[in-house]
């Protein structure tokens, strides 16, 4: 087993990676970085492979480069326009199991949750997810883990996300031409939850808005779990091709101006501040007020935040949510995208969302714009940890607790 983990984040504007080595106490840091652009891909969606796969090589090279490993396997992020989220629930009775009482077990769950995702979906569509969002015993409801319990019915409801399979398939393909394994995928709003909500806001009721280049993932999530997911067509992109039409300049120029000069809310710019143009075809450099540039970009974003506040008000005003809302992505670079959110989802719960430290670089992943891939990251990481634990007892069964006591008997009686 390789004492190296990798998330890869293809993203339709980006496509990053992040190797973590870990040494032999368990314990993992970031060594590697990787960061290029990506061109084929389209709200989320491959649309042409080969691009695709130089800007995955391209992005991998660099984080090997950096931590001195040769990859061979990654866990991978799905996204795009594609992705689609919906509740639903199981019922089965709870076995006796030969005994008189009905103590609830790991197979009563495994086929409950066998139950609440036996639905139909259509062919071209796969499962990546079916996440437990609580169990219901007999009566008592809100349960987070039932095992052990006593009852005679017992209920799951879940929250299962699903993707075009020939999307998936075709990322896969761009991966596996990459000359890289996938040991897994997972989809990437999950993955920017993980890496930037903590578990109190998780429980109390919060929303994750990721704004990303091609598309906006919105994942609200309550109890713990998630209960509404949605990918809007909409990002920064839009953004800059508003720029771009408007001041006549190319995507590239209009992107770093964007990026270095943007702003989405007015009361932050200064009277006396100014943006230049440059030239094209030989014409001269323009110098123009920055507040031209915030006219431009606020009422995209303003925009974008608004789809999505009309996507989720019906879920946010039928139960309370006491926790926050956090951008992350790209866009949460922009400055005053928090107060822009505020106005237009009349709240001050809300925050920009950082990755945590994981050592190594820091400057380099502890941006809004890494947090899909640093969930990726923390995914693979606990995989390896639950393969390499399961490997150990196998190998070493004396080091289980049973196998302890047993080896106790045998050293002293």
């Amino acid at each position: 087993m390789s004492d190296y983990v990798v998330g890869l984040d293809i993203g339709t504007s980006k496509v990053r990676a992040i190797i973590g080595e870990i040494s032999d106490d368990g314990v993992f840091h970031v060594t590697g970085v990787g960061s290029s652009p990506s061109t084929g891909l389209r709200k989320g969606v491959v649309v042409n492979i080969e691009n695709t796969v130089a800007s995955i090589s391209q992005a991998i090279e660099t984080a090997e480069m950096m931590s001195g490993v040769e990859v061979t396997h990654c866990l991978i992020g799905v996204g795009g326009t594609h992705i689609e989220g919906i509740n639903s629930r199981g019922v089965v009775a709870v076995s006796g199991r030969g005994r008189d009482n009905r103590e609830i077990g790991k197979e009563d769950i495994n086929r409950v949750i066998d139950a609440a995702k036996a639905i139909v979906i259509p062919m071209d569509r796969k499962m990546l997810h079916v996440v437990p969002q609580s169990y219901i015993v007999d009566d008592q409801k809100g349960i987070k883990d039932p095992r052990n319990m006593i009852g005679v019915r017992l209920e799951a409801e879940v929250h299962i996300i699903t993707g075009s399979a020939t999307s998936i398939k075709i990322l896969e393909n761009s991966v596996n031409r990459a000359n890289l394994l996938i040991d897994a995928h997972m989809f990437n709003g999950l993955a920017a939850v993980k890496a930037v909500m903590t578990e109190e806001e998780s429980e109390l009721g919060s929303i994750m808005i990721d704004l990303g280049g091609g598309t906006t993932t919105v994942l609200v999530m309550a109890g713990g779990a998630p209960l509404y997911t949605a990918v809007l067509p909409v990002g920064g992109i839009q953004v800059t091709n508003d720029i771009s039409i408007v001041k006549g300049i190319s995507a590239e120029t209009a992107e770093k101006i964007k990026v270095d000069e943007g702003c989405c809310w007015m009361p932050l710019i200064e009277e006396n501040e100014e943006v230049l143009l440059p030239g094209v075809g030989g014409r001269p450099p323009l110098v123009i007020p920055r507040s031209e540039i915030c006219e431009i970009i606020q009422p995209r974003m303003a925009e974008i935040l608004t789809m999505v506040h009309e996507k989720i008000k019906g879920i946010i005003h039928s139960r309370p949510f006491s926790g926050n809302v956090v951008i992350t992505g790209g866009g949460a670079n922009l400055p005053g995208v928090v107060e822009l959110a505020s106005e237009i989802f009349d709240t001050q719960a809300i925050r920009i969302g950082f990755p945590g430290n994981y050592g190594g670089l820091t400057g380099d992943y502890r941006s809004p714009d890494y947090a899909t891939v640093i969930g990726l990251f923390l995914t693979a990481y606990e995989q390896y940890s639950k393969q390499r634990t399961e490997q150990i007892h196998r190998e070493y069964p004396a080091k289980t607790v049973s196998g302890r006591i047993k080896s106790w008997f045998k050293e002293f009686f």
